[in-house]
């Protein structure tokens, strides 16, 4: 699942960027990377949850648990032999009993280190991922973005997203009957 280009982008050739999927030796970095993701999301507000207490390796041991599931896809992105950031997506199939709708595909988190982010990785981890879907035969797919996360909207933006449902939230508290 590598991906190869030529572009040059500051200091470090795309071309460098190597996508694979997950292997046991990316357990550290994936645990620390899902902890600056849950850190950032954090940072954003304090609606979104805090990691628990060592969730980040019970997190890392459900994607190698997962590696041989054919509806989940772990990829790493890496420079230079580093672990530069990560995606994770699966198939879904929600609830076909019920709404008609083919099966289809949820990324449920990607991160990108702040050093190497607006140089194409985070754009190659989705469309390795994308990829992976359309192998799949899935013919969309769906993911959250924090809405008082202005980078990452514009991001999901200019890959393509499109907002399709707003997702909020009321204090129980706040409500008045």
């Amino acid at each position: 699942m590598a991906w190869t280009g030529c572009e040059r982008l500051g200091g470090f050739n795309v071309a460098e960027i190597v996508v694979r999927p997950v292997n046991n030796g990316d357990a550290d970095a994936l645990g620390q990377m899902w902890l600056d993701l849950v850190a950032y999301h954090q940072n954003l507000s304090d609606d979104l949850p805090a990691a628990a207490r060592g969730g980040q390796h019970r997190y890392v041991r459900r994607i190698l648990d997962r590696r041989d599931d054919p509806y989940t896809c772990a990829l790493v992105a890496e420079l230079n032999g580093e672990v530069v950031g990560f995606v994770l997506g699966m198939v879904v199939d929600l609830v076909p009993d019920i709404f008609e709708q083919p099966p289809a595909g949820f990324l449920a988190d990607i991160y990108v280190e702040p050093a190497v982010r607006r140089h194409g990785v985070g754009r190659r981890l989705v469309s390795t991922l994308t990829d992976w879907f359309r192998t799949c035969g899935i013919k969309s797919f769906d993911w959250h973005v924090a809405s008082d996360n202005p980078e990452g909207l514009a991001f999901w933006h200019s890959v393509g997203g499109r907002d399709v449902m707003v997702r909020m939230r009321a204090d129980v508290e706040a409500i008045n009957d």
